[in-house]
């Protein structure tokens, strides 16, 4: 019988999140059917051979490389069926009932195509995980405000804390847990493989917005996310495909700012 919903997490040399992340949805699975989808993209650290002795409920697919993440969501999207679909990143811990109310939500919308919860660090501090279609100034302030938040600035976590409190239709929500109906992805093309990492999420919410459907972040489900573990265990890597991914968005988006982009690239570095 096909499951509702497929959890798709892809894995790269961070074994140890991604137990803790399986053994959290082992503990309080979804009470909506499901399947659990791990991708792993030739991790050195035996993260897949920790799935397979550890975890033999969930369904492994080894990539034979580093696909990066749009293209390894795709590979487990493909070869499912199921009506919903969860993107999850593997340093995310979800809480009982969080897939549940997402789900809940997502179906009491029939406009809606994708949602997103509130995402919170393991000290229990909000991230800005929503914000409008990047460009050269939304982007300004949309990297201001997460690195104040993440430096510890009063202003910037007050900000944050009190926009995550408010369900609210937006441009976007991070793929660090995005719930998606399969008929809204599919429409869209579903992730673009042109993105290693970084705002595949984005460009995936507008394509997704440009089929005719609403993105709605909704904090009615809290998510814990530790976030850049994969990344780090790779940083030159990491910043090479930011500059890359953010190039590729205005090539595409904003065609004429991306001159200014390609010179803003040599500076930036990942938010």
């Amino acid at each position: 019988m096909t499951p509702t919903l497929t959890i798709v997490i892809v894995s790269f040399n961070t074994r140890d999140d991604l137990d803790a992340c399986l053994a959290a949805l082992a503990a309080a699975p979804p009470e909506v059917s499901h399947e659990v989808v791990v991708v792993d993209n030739a991790s050195a650290d035996g993260s897949a051979a920790r799935v397979r002795s550890r975890w033999p409920g969930v369904r492994l697919i080894e990539a034979g490389g580093n696909l990066g993440f749009a293209r390894a969501n795709n590979l487990a999207i493909r070869q499912s069926s199921s009506e919903l679909i969860l993107l999850l990143n593997n340093d995310a811990v979800v809480p009982p009932g969080a897939i549940d109310a997402l789900v809940r939500r997502l179906q009491e919308q029939p406009a809606v195509g994708v949602v997103g919860p509130r995402l919170v660090d393991g000290d229990g501090h909000a991230e800005l995980s929503f914000g409008r279609m990047p460009g050269p100034i939304s982007e300004l302030g949309q990297r201001a405000l997460v690195r104040g938040g993440a430096r510890g600035a009063r202003w910037a976590r007050q900000y944050i804390e009190e926009a995550t409190r408010r369900e609210r239709v937006v441009d976007w929500v991070t793929g660090a847990c995005l719930l998606v109906r399969r008929g809204a992805a599919e429409q869209a093309g579903l992730l673009d493989e042109r993105y290693f990492m970084y705002l595949e999420d984005v460009d995936f919410c507008a394509a997704i917005r440009g089929a005719g459907h609403t993105v709605l972040f909704t904090p009615v489900a809290e998510v814990v996310h530790r976030r850049g573990r994969s990344g780090a265990t790779v940083p030159d890597r990491v910043a090479q495909a930011w500059r890359e991914s953010h190039l590729a968005f205005y090539e595409k988006h904003h065609p004429r700012l991306a001159p200014l982009a390609r010179l803003l690239a040599r500076w930036k570095r990942p938010v």
